[in-house]
C-alpha cells in the first residue's frame, strides 16, 4: 500500500554511489540504516525505520572522511521493498551543503582522473600494438 512503481525521470543532478551509515528521524522515532548513492538534491538508502511516500524526515548522514551531513527535511519520493528510500532534500544547512558539495566535487575529480588514466593506457596500449 505504501509502495508504489517509479515514474521514469531524469535526475536533475548526477548520483555517487557510497556506503555510508545514516541516522534518520520521523517525529519522535529513529532509524538507523546505510546510504547507497548520494547527489545534491537526493539520497538513497535502505533503513530499519519504515517510511512511506510523501513523508518528511531528518537524516544525518555520515560520508566517509567527512564531518557529518545534517539535513532537516528531506521528503520521500519513492519505496522499493518496504526499507530503501529515495528523498529529495528540502532543508540543509549552509555548512552541510558546503560540505556535501565539496565531496561530491571530489568525486568528480576522482571519476575525471579515472577517465584520464583509463584514455593514457588505452593510447599507450595501442602505441605497443603499432610498434609490433
Amino acid at each position: 500500500p505504501c509502495e508504489a512503481p517509479m515514474p521514469f525521470l531524469i535526475r536533475p543532478s548526477r548520483r555517487f554511489p557510497v556506503c555510508c551509515p545514516v541516522t534518520y528521524h520521523r517525529t519522535d522515532f529513529e532509524g538507523h540504516g546505510t546510504v547507497w548513492n548520494v547527489s545534491l538534491k537526493g539520497w538513497r538508502f535502505s533503513g530499519n525505520l519504515p517510511l512511506r511516500i510523501g513523508e518528511v524526515c531528518s537524516l544525518t548522514v555520515n560520508l566517509p572522511d567527512e564531518p557529518p551531513i545534517y539535513m532537516v527535511a528531506a521528503i520521500v519520493r519513492w519505496v522499493q521493498r518496504g526499507e530503501e528510500y529515495g528523498v529529495e532534500t528540502l532543508v540543509m544547512d549552509d555548512e552541510s551543503r558546503e560540505d556535501l558539495e565539496q565531496y561530491i566535487c571530489q568525486r568528480v575529480e576522482d571519476r575525471v582522473s579515472e577517465i584520464q588514466a583509463r584514455r593514457t593506457a588505452r593510447l599507450r596500449n595501442e602505441e605497443v600494438e603499432r610498434d609490433f
